[in-house]
């Protein structure tokens, strides 16, 4: 299977600040000796060796990650990044089938699904899968006036909708789904999805608490012993310990959680909107320094970023 970010941001989309680029060219120039522009080889080594902070973007659409196998299309919530890979030739090529899978229902989680051009084409089937019961509900609310100027019967008639029952795993298209709850305000849900001895687990929008490290029928079949887990981590532990019950955690509350349920590889997601390129990078760096301290070396750390793709 492939995993894919189209938006990794939490809370509300971030988009680069002119203010952000200039100090990106700034710290560029600063780097620069003669050498570096003596011919175009060394000007593209040059470029190359910078710092992924500065020579690219974590990116800024929230929360959208797409697995696909073959002709499967998963997507995970419906923030402004599933605008983008709703254009993208990936999404349209091949069969139209769109499975879904909500989190929960809010804003950053859905506030993209309008502007997700497959579901206004007839011929597009799309499959939406959630424990709440009125998600249908939801959905359409959003897309009332005054919120929008479309309804959302103007969407493709093969709209449908899936609810998932507590601790009962589906089979869809050679993978297992299992889902659990999780805290953060109003429930969201993590996801894990197995398929060909690999399980890949979506866990945004969660913090972490003592109740998340207990092993029972619940949470097991989620979590233990997954090959990647991409997991709530917008805080640092300063910001965690002040807005207690805000739904969220630190970063290294994700790496224990790992720690815990033997899981191999963390990619830190949901990122704070205020932090930009250099600063999430340094989360990074002290995220892994974590893993060091308490001799866990052996998992992996990786930044959730627009466009990285995850093969499993």
């Amino acid at each position: 299977m492939k995993i894919q970010f189209w938006g990794v941001r939490g809370s509300i989309p971030a988009p680069l600040t002119p203010q952000q680029i200039q100090s990106k060219i700034i710290a560029a120039v600063q780097r620069i000796t003669p050498k570096d522009i003596e011919n175009s080889d060394s000007r593209e080594r040059f470029i190359s060796s910078l710092p992924s902070w500065i020579f690219g973007t974590t990116g800024g659409n929230t929360p959208c990650t797409v697995i696909t196998d073959g002709p499967t299309k998963i997507i995970l919530d419906m923030g402004s990044g599933l605008r983008a890979y709703g254009k993208s030739q990936g999404c349209l090529e091949g069969l139209r089938r769109y499975h879904i899978f909500s989190s929960h229902f809010h804003w950053d989680h859905i506030h993209g699904l309008p502007f997700f051009d497959p579901a206004f084409m007839k011929d597009s089937e799309i499959h939406f899968y959630s424990p709440f019961p009125k998600a249908k509900q939801i959905l359409q609310n959003q897309m009332k006036r005054p919120y929008f100027p479309v309804p959302f019967e103007a969407f493709t008639e093969n709209f449908n909708f899936h609810l998932l029952k507590p601790r009962k795993s589906i089979e869809l298209e050679g993978f297992t789904v299992n889902w659990c709850t999780m805290a953060h305000p109003g429930n969201s849900f993590a996801y894990s999805f197995e398929k060909d001895g690999k399980k890949f687990v979506y866990a945004t929008d969660v913090e972490l608490r003592t109740v998340d490290f207990v092993k029972d029928e619940r949470t097991v079949p989620v979590f233990e012993n997954a090959d990647c887990i991409v997991v709530d981590s917008q805080y640092t532990v300063e910001e965690a310990c002040r807005k207690v019950n805000w739904g969220h955690s630190a970063f290294c509350y994700a790496i224990d959680f790992a720690v815990f349920w033997n899981i191999k590889h963390v990619y830190l997601y949901h990122h704070e909107p205020t932090y930009d390129d250099k600063k999430l990078h340094s989360i990074l760096q002290a995220a892994r320094w974590y893993a060091q301290y308490i001799n866990r070396s052996d998992i992996k750390i990786h930044l959730a970023k627009e466009s990285r793709e995850i093969i499993l």
